[in-house]
């Protein structure tokens, strides 16, 4: 097994020329609030270093609610929205959480509609019941910032607006989206600029949702009149048509990985608390579900997982169990983002946390600073470890 001196005196070697600072890594001391492990293909330790010490993984752990989600749907499947017809011609709406219901996709649903022979439309009621009300997500802030978004079961556009403001005026920064009342509103504090921003709360994310469904609708020449309002389903009515995404499960994966999207990750998080128990959908829910979950699969003890996207300084993983999960997630490693030549991985980072969890070579590492630490360290680490796992021999 190599040694973690070996390690970061060829990256300190590499990081600062000529000047190898021996003295700093006498101790291991250097990073006291530091775990690192790294695996070969047998399984076998390369290197580790406080790997049983638990640390805040950032959104490393978003890794951990791919594997859940893959268990316990699929990647094949897809998430749905019911849609329902009165005899009033009110069209109601049910959502069940579905992460990816982009503007793209909400066209789909006009599109589809008209083709069952929906022609005209007075008044659209929006149902979010399937959720409970003012969630609240531990480490989330109240900021306006897209990774702020908050959940909802009814949602558009991962609950954000893209918007450009200028001095004429506000316009919508994508076309594929209408501007809506509801985006003007929330917009109302906007500074000038293109900025991507989120809606405010989940009563204004399903109006919003209705609004573009109301315009697309328009779009597709149906008659849309009438008021939205926020309503439940009636028990009685049937469903008139129900919309499974055009992104598979594999996709929504592939881009919360990639763009570290915390709204696909919580909503995600709760809708795999909901199915075991019932709804509305709230976190107690889900964090029982996942910890009886994890210790199924993998036998942790001492971990604690209080949402899916990595958020809160109160999660609590080691290195070890990363690895673990890590084995488990190989088949699916390719839904990670290649990150630097030969690494498969996911990037970690909160204020003073920096993290970095996945596949160099095709061999698992994990890594977790707790502690502040210059912004590339992390990949540097990786980097001299893909150099040390090509020599011949181990050095202890």
């Amino acid at each position: 097994m190599f040694s973690i001196r070996l390690v970061l005196s060829v990256l300190l070697f590499s990081f600062v020329g000529d000047r190898v600072v021996a003295a700093a890594l006498d101790d291991l001391e250097i990073m006291p609030s530091a775990s690192l492990l790294f695996q070969d293909q047998e399984h076998r330790l390369l290197i580790s270093y406080k790997a049983d010490t638990p640390r805040i993984p950032a959104s490393t752990l978003k890794i951990l609610t791919a594997w859940l989600a893959i268990r316990q749907w699929g990647l094949e499947h897809r998430f749905h929205t019911d849609f329902f017809m009165d005899e009033q011609q009110a069209l109601w709406i049910k959502g069940y959480g579905d992460p990816m219901l982009i503007s793209e996709e909400i066209e789909r649903i006009a599109q589809a509609l008209y083709a069952k022979g929906l022609r005209s439309v007075r008044g659209i009621r929006a149902d979010s019941g399937y959720f409970q009300n003012q969630l609240d997500i531990d480490g989330r802030s109240g900021s306006d910032n897209p990774y702020d978004a908050p959940v909802a079961a009814l949602a558009a556009n991962f609950n954000t607006l893209f918007l450009n403001k200028t001095n004429s005026g506000l316009q919508s920064a994508e076309p594929q989206t209408p501007l809506t009342s509801t985006a003007r509103k929330v917009a109302r504090g906007m500074k000038n600029g293109r900025q991507r921003i989120n809606i405010g709360n989940a009563q204004l994310a399903a109006r919003y949702f209705a609004e573009l469904l109301r315009d697309k609708l328009r779009q597709q020449d149906v008659d849309v009149e009438g008021e939205i309002r926020l309503e439940t389903v009636p028990d009685n009515l049937p469903v008139y048509y129900r919309h499974y995404n055009s992104h598979t499960l594999e996709d929504v994966l592939r881009a919360m990985l990639r763009y570290s999207t915390n709204f696909i990750a919580n909503q995600i998080f709760l809708l795999l608390g909901v199915e075991e128990h019932a709804p509305p959908a709230n976190f107690r829910q889900a964090q029982n579900h996942v910890r009886q979950q994890v210790a199924k699969d993998f036998h942790w003890d001492h971990f604690v997982i209080r949402e899916g996207a990595g958020l809160s300084r109160t999660n609590r993983i080691n290195a070890r169990q990363m690895i673990e999960l890590l084995n488990a997630f190989y088949p699916y490693r390719r839904l990670l983002p290649k990150t630097q030549p030969g690494v498969l991985a996911k990037t970690g980072t909160l204020k003073g946390i920096s993290c970095y969890a996945g596949y160099v070579n095709d061999l698992p590492f994990a890594l977790f600073i707790n502690q502040p630490a210059p912004y590339q360290l992390r990949k540097q680490i990786v980097t001299a470890m893909s150099k040390l796992a090509t020599q011949s021999a181990p050095v202890r």
